[in-house]
């Protein structure tokens, strides 16, 4: 018995953790990189996409981002694959907008960067690259600006 208990022990601690899967339907595009579901039809769960990070609404390809976002998933039913709660409350995940992952094409349309401080799938930097070596949305520009970097171009510019 104590033999089936230490089995059971060490397979259970081999598994890797489930992500919390949440299903709702898409209500609302903020940015490339966030979005609204509604769940059971009367509660709205903000959602950022997890290892992702889009160009903001005033930055060049900001609203083609948010408009491709809102092409693969508003009005669709998502399914999303929680994996943190980010400090502004919003639930950070894995975004998949009838059946596709939203995160990687996000991505692989060149209209969003694999968020490198955040980034555990490394196939979303491969995904990055192909994209950038085809000079896909924000590639196109010769030297784009990271989300991250321009935040904290902004947040100087902002404290002189």
């Amino acid at each position: 018995m104590l033999r089936h208990v230490c089995l059971l022990s060490a397979l259970l601690l081999s598994c890797p953790a489930v992500a919390k899967e949440i299903v709702g339907r898409v209500v609302g595009v903020s940015d490339g990189d966030t979005l609204t579901i509604l769940v059971n039809g009367r509660e709205q769960i903000k959602v950022r996409l997890a290892e992702i990070d889009a160009p903001e609404k005033s930055q060049p390809f900001g609203q083609r981002s948010k408009q491709s976002l809102s092409d693969l998933c508003f009005g669709k039913s998502a399914v999303l694959q929680k994996t943190d709660t980010d400090r502004y409350g919003r639930t950070v995940a894995k975004v998949h907008c009838a059946g596709m992952n939203a995160n990687a094409e996000q991505i692989r349309a060149g209209l969003a960067w694999a968020y490198r401080k955040y980034l555990h799938d490394q196939s979303l930097l491969v995904l990055e690259n192909e994209a950038q070596v085809a000079k896909r949305g924000l590639w196109i520009d010769s030297d784009p600006v990271s989300p991250w970097e321009f935040r904290k171009l902004k947040r100087h510019n902002d404290s002189q």
